[in-house]
């Protein structure tokens, strides 16, 4: 590969002459749109991003100074109501995983976008999804859910319980007078946690994970739909306090609890997972609870989605705005009187470079795992769904991590300003560590693919190959199965301290074993996107878009296998050699990909009136003196 080789080290084409930058000239459009193109999912990208996109641009979205944590919640309820009206139809979002990822993409990117994307993926995700998705579906009436006349909130969470949830001890009892149900709380520890349960928003109602008990017995947890308040309040039995503000997403978090509120029959969520007779007898095609659980809560698995979604769109608005502040704003020369472009320096863009080759490959894995769920997700081939959805969780955890470090390089990048609300930052790393939580905490869920990969998952094994010269480091397929030797050397390790293990402690053996095993998750996880990556610069249609692209996949491949070099070299993978010349080939490849910083951050197709609307950006004729007010 032939590296791009700009003329001076600066991070866009004008030069630095007297101190003052020529005027830069129009981004290469051919080219930024042909990587437009391959982010947003090509012929698709009208319908999956466009109606989000214009929606984003309205003003309404724009910063609104001086609002309290209450006015921001009940903000996020209005957008919903927008989103509502822009979608056609809220079981079309529902059920479109494309559509419904794509809205998370962008809201996300607004401010006070992390509270409209939470509500957006609770209300349309597990809320209506999960009604849709059990059957009897088409005899219940959802057109209050539809069009809003009522929120849908999912209590699953309690205080006592959270990546355990299966264990939850909310329940719900069958009351054989009735043939409805009892819902109840039992203690403090069953509340359940975090919920938007307030009237904020208007009457709710929630799909609610309860146990079921039938004569004494515990047929493990189900869901079931309870109205929670009208336009009067919360209805009788429905206790719900507000919970501390939670920085990041302006939502109405709530701890709710119940009374021995009766439910009618209909309230239970049933499917084949689960059905109960006339006579209360519990009919399921699965064998045990933990299966029934999850089964029920199948929705959670487009909520990763979701959430790697909003992640990487803020992840891009991010880096947009740091990469063009950094060239707007100046700084001293080496020269008197000499003021160049902060992006000027290797010390600078070098980092925001890395984050950009990062991010194009969180994008490029994120779009291939939902590509794979929306073929997938209705596969009656266990084996198949199994592994997309621990590939989705896989993916997830990457994504949202790499988000929050990106978004607080890029704040950092911009200094004391990145801090204010008003220039579009602040709040991006602060909601980037809820989508790290919710759905499955992050490293639970390795945990749980760690295990999962240890005895299912054999990486496909490598053909002994020379090291070959210091050139070879170009060759983006040799590093890709560099990568790939990395993640069979942690497998090895981990299967070897679990074979070493106390076999009398399963959990000292676990423990043994764990550090290898999620360093092969995170290794897998970066050969997943190295692979979307390398597929998505192929399938470009101009050469300059397909050079750029690979050099980006090339500057991402490097800092993968900077990580591993110890066991490469160990191993006669790498020579000496090309140990030694990593660092300068890697401050080369930064060098060639300086220049076109712009071009990257144009691709990603933010609206104007968004960026607009950022001071930081400087390209709306707006300043942070626009948002202030008179001291006092």
């Amino acid at each position: 590969m032939t590296l791009l080789t700009p003329q001076a080290d600066v991070p866009s084409s004008p030069d630095i002459e007297n101190g003052d930058m020529k005027q830069e000239p129009r981004p290469d459009m051919s080219r930024a749109g042909e990587l437009t193109r391959l982010l947003f999912e090509g012929d698709d990208r009208e319908r999956t991003h466009g109606m989000w996109r214009d929606l984003i641009a309205k003003d309404t979205f724009r910063h609104r100074p001086g609002l309290d944590s209450a006015e921001r919640a009940a903000l996020s309820y209005e957008w919903l109501r927008l989103v509502n009206d822009t979608a056609g139809g809220a079981e079309r979002l529902a059920n479109d995983p494309e559509l419904l990822a794509g809205l998370h993409e962008w809201a996300a990117i607004v401010d006070g976008g992390g509270g409209l994307c939470t509500v957006a993926s609770i209300h349309y995700n597990l809320f209506l999804g999960s009604l849709l998705d059990h059957g009897g579906a088409e005899r219940r009436d959802l057109s209050d859910f539809t069009t809003l006349r009522r929120t849908g909130t999912f209590l699953c969470t309690e205080l006592d319980h959270g990546n355990d949830a299966s264990a939850l001890e909310t329940t719900a009892e069958l009351d054989p007078a009735t043939g409805g149900f009892v819902l109840n709380t039992p203690h403090s520890g069953a509340q359940k946690f975090m919920p938007n349960t307030s009237m904020t928003g208007g009457p709710k109602s929630a799909v609610v994970a309860a146990r079921l008990i039938v004569e004494g017995r515990d047929e493990g947890v189900f869901l079931f739909l309870t109205p929670l308040s009208d336009e009067r309040g919360l209805l009788p039995g429905v206790r719900v306090r507000r919970l501390p503000l939670r920085s990041g997403a302006p939502v109405d978090h709530c701890l709710t609890a119940f009374d021995r509120v009766p439910l009618p029959r209909e309230a239970l969520l049933e499917s084949d997972h689960g059905r109960l007779d006339a006579d209360g007898r519990l009919h399921s095609s699965l064998g045990n609870r933990r299966k029934r659980f999850l089964q029920s809560i199948g929705r959670v698995t487009m909520g990763k989605l979701c959430m790697s979604s909003a992640a990487v769109g803020a992840t891009r608005a991010a880096l947009a705005i740091a990469v063009r502040y950094g060239g707007h704003r100046r700084v001293s020369g080496p020269r008197a009187g000499e003021r160049i472009p902060v992006n000027a320096h290797r010390s600078h863009h070098g980092r925001l470079l890395k984050g950009l080759a990062t991010a194009y490959a969180m994008t490029f894995l994120h779009r291939s795992v939902l590509s794979r769920w929306a073929a997938h997700h209705a596969d009656r081939d266990a084996g198949v769904r199994a592994e997309t959805e621990r590939l989705i969780a896989v993916a997830k955890s990457w994504i949202t991590w790499r988000a929050r470090d990106i978004t607080i390089e890029c704040r950092e990048r911009c200094g004391a300003q990145g801090l204010f609300a008003a220039n579009g930052l602040s709040d991006f790393p602060q909601y980037t560590e809820g989508t790290i939580t919710a759905e499955g905490d992050n490293l639970v869920i390795w945990v749980k693919a760690a295990a999962e990969m240890l005895f299912e998952y054999q990486p496909p094994r490598q053909a002994p190959e020379h090291p070959g010269g210091v050139e070879r480091l170009t060759d983006l397929r040799h590093l890709r199965r560099l990568l790939a030797r990395a993640e069979s050397t942690w497998q090895d390790r981990a299967r070897t301290a679990l074979r070493r293990g106390p076999s009398g402690d399963p959990v000292e053996r676990w423990n043994g074993a764990s550090s290898a095993a999620l360093e092969m998750v995170s290794v897998h996880a970066r050969l997943q996107a190295a692979d979307a990556f390398l597929g998505a610069a192929a399938g470009a249609a101009s050469s300059e878009a397909r050079e750029l692209l690979e050099q980006l996949c090339l500057l991402f491949l490097l800092q993968q296998i900077g990580e591993h070099t110890g066991d490469l070299l160990a191993d006669g993978h790498l020579s000496a050699e090309q140990v030694r010349a990593l660092p300068q080939l890697l401050d080369d490849v930064l060098r060639g990909l300086a220049p076109h910083m712009t071009d990257l951050v144009d691709a990603f197709d933010l609206p104007a009136a968004y960026l607009d609307g950022i001071p930081l950006t400087g390209s709306g004729g707006v300043s942070l003196a626009d948002f202030t007010t008179v001291a006092d």
